[in-house]
């Protein structure tokens, strides 16, 4: 018979067994450098690249403490709290606070515009402690975007702008900011979506920008003007905290859209809105069957403006637009979201169907001119407008010096008809503020490109909501 060795075997080696385990529990650890070296990833890497540009904003407000006693209506006592109040006190407190990030080493800040609106302070501190006074050099509400500036003796830490326009769904990014105040926090996460349009700003208008990129990585109060990175510490986008009550949903603007806008906000100020001179409306099934158009959505041309940027780069009534500047347009919203994020000089690719033919025209951007919209506010509208100077001011009795006047309203006119008349005051263009005779133009023209327009029109103390289709 034959004799079972297996208990033989396992005597035998479980001496050695034990004896390896010894020798891998007595064997030397690695050093302590070679294991932060094996920790390193690609997003330790890409921190330690970015971390040193990014800065903490806190802007302030000063606001006067009111008279308690300004509400009984009596000139005796009104008197008497004007003089005991006749240095008003003031008091400080922080208007909001957020992040930003050094895009050039002389101290130019990119950051968001809600971080430093109506701030009549704004500090900044870096990652060495160091506190700065900044200035605002430029900012563009409908963008969302800033730039400020701080004077340092030396060259400072600065990250470049990179590209967003081949971004990845799934891929990693990174967000550095100061979310409720705890500086340099890092998060991760990927790009969720492309694209994504929101339907409201913080003021409950309609957001410009119509392509935010969507993240994982937690964006909070205080992240708002940090920078999201991609895996090389590369700046692909700037977030904004948008959405407070978001849980696990972030939003960053394309750095390719803040490209377009921070070289105007450094050299005027605020951004030259480009002037296309294309009118569109978006297609309707019927009309595309007509054109042998193969989609059921669009935008056509109905009319281009003689000596337009359009005209001149050989766009044509009738024309599809279905790409600018690299992005598809299926919509009239489409069109002016992406018109929004251009200034003037801006070089546009553009694609258009015409006669069943994809073709390709290059647009230059230019600034609406001024001659411009005055034939338009006559011929679209049936006006003649003018600045409110202290003449006009007098003699119409007028009770703002905001706005733009009507001088004139031409009998069977789109204004005429609704019954505007002369003395009133357009105060807004398709909810863009017109305070000055240059805004109201450059409005009206960029307006002229829809269909309809709305106004907020001033007669004597009353706001009124006009519609025109003209």
């Amino acid at each position: 018979m034959a004799r079972d060795i297996r208990p033989l075997a396992l005597k035998l080696l479980r001496p050695a067994a034990i004896a390896l385990a010894a020798a891998l529990l007595l064997a030397p650890a690695p050093a302590l450098s070679q294991g932060r070296e094996g920790r390193r990833t690609p997003v330790v890497r890409a921190v330690e690249r970015a971390a040193h540009a990014v800065v903490y904003i806190s802007a302030r407000q000063l606001r006067r403490r009111a008279n308690p006693f300004s509400t009984f209506n009596n000139p005796m006592m009104d008197e008497f709290f004007r003089e005991f109040f006749r240095r008003p006190s003031r008091r400080r407190r922080p208007s909001s606070l957020g992040s930003g990030v050094l895009i050039r080493p002389d101290g130019y800040i990119l950051t968001n515009e809600h971080v430093v609106s109506r701030a009549a302070e704004v500090r900044v501190s870096l990652t060495n402690k160091r506190t700065f006074s900044a200035r605002i050099i430029g900012a563009d509400p409908a963008n969302d975007l800033a730039v400020i500036k701080i004077d340092a003796d030396a060259p400072l830490p600065f990250l470049p702008m990179g590209r967003s326009d081949d971004l990845m769904i799934g891929e990693t990014v990174i967000a550095i900011g100061n979310p409720f105040g705890l500086a340099h926090t890092v998060t991760t996460g990927v790009v969720s979506a492309l694209g994504r349009s929101l339907e409201e700003n913080r003021r409950g208008r309609p957001r410009s920008p119509s392509d935010f990129i969507q993240t994982d990585a937690s964006i909070n109060p205080g992240n708002s003007g940090g920078p999201l990175l991609n895996i090389y510490g590369q700046l692909i986008g700037i977030n904004t905290a948008i959405f407070t009550n978001a849980q696990g949903i972030g939003f960053a603007i394309p750095i390719d859209r803040a490209r377009r806008i921070v070289d105007d906000l450094i050299l005027f100020g605020k951004v030259r809105k480009g002037w296309v001179g294309l009118i569109l409306q978006n297609l309707t099934p019927r009309v595309a069957k007509l054109l042998n158009y193969p989609k059921k959505r669009g935008v056509i041309a109905v009319k281009v403006l003689k000596g337009s940027p359009a005209a001149q780069g050989g766009v044509r009534r009738g024309d599809i637009l279905l790409d600018f500047g690299g992005k598809e347009i299926l919509s009239r919203q489409d069109y002016l979201n992406e018109l929004s994020g251009y200034t003037v000089g801006s070089q546009v690719k553009v694609k258009l169907w015409r006669e069943a033919e994809i073709i390709e025209r290059r647009i230059t951007l230019a600034e609406a001119p001024g001659e411009l919209a005055d034939e338009v506010a006559k011929s679209w509208l049936g006006v003649r407008v003018a600045a409110i100077d202290k003449e006009n001011f007098r003699r119409y009795r007028l009770q703002s010096r905001k706005g733009v006047l009507l001088k004139r309203v031409i009998r069977g006119g789109p204004a005429h008809s609704i019954g505007m008349r002369p003395g009133d005051i357009i105060r807004q263009v398709n909810s863009r503020d017109t305070d000055t005779l240059p805004v109201f133009r450059q409005a009206l023209v960029r307006a002229r490109e829809l269909p309809r327009l709305q106004l907020i029109v001033q007669r004597q103390g009353e706001l009124y909501n006009v519609h025109l289709e003209p």
